[in-house]
């Protein structure tokens, strides 16, 4: 995974992060989508991570408890092997994010959603 990790960022990855760091969770996913069904390698997989991370918060944004927890779940299942970072994605913070959000999600419940505190929703950062 090393020589994978070491490439710069493809466009797609920057706009798919761009999209989810702006909130646009659906929008995010439809470029993330593209990156992660053109690529081949394992790399596809840190896509598919970001992807069901945003997936997850648009979810959150539905209410609907179940497909969060679900998301929360798998994406960082996916993304863990990429730790610490990965194509300059900070990916030992994405996992942190990750973590307090799901925390929160099981917090308030099936019926609490409404009220989530959208200053958690994630902020990809790179690495230098």
């Amino acid at each position: 995974m090393t020589e994978w990790c070491n490439e710069a960022p493809p466009q797609l990855l920057l706009d798919g992060v761009a999209q989810l760091n702006g909130g646009e969770f659906f929008k995010q996913h439809e470029t993330l989508e593209d990156l992660w069904n053109a690529e081949t390698r394992e790399v596809r997989r840190l896509y598919q991570g970001i992807l069901q991370i945003g997936v997850a918060m648009y979810h959150i944004s539905k209410c609907n408890h179940h497909g969060a927890i679900y998301m929360l779940t798998r994406g960082p299942a996916y993304l863990q092997p990429f730790a610490p970072s990965c194509q300059t994605v900070d990916v030992y913070d994405l996992l942190n994010q990750a973590t307090r959000i799901l925390r929160e999600v099981e917090r308030l419940g099936p019926d609490g959603l409404a009220r989530f505190d959208w200053s958690l929703a994630p902020q990809i950062r790179f690495t230098l």
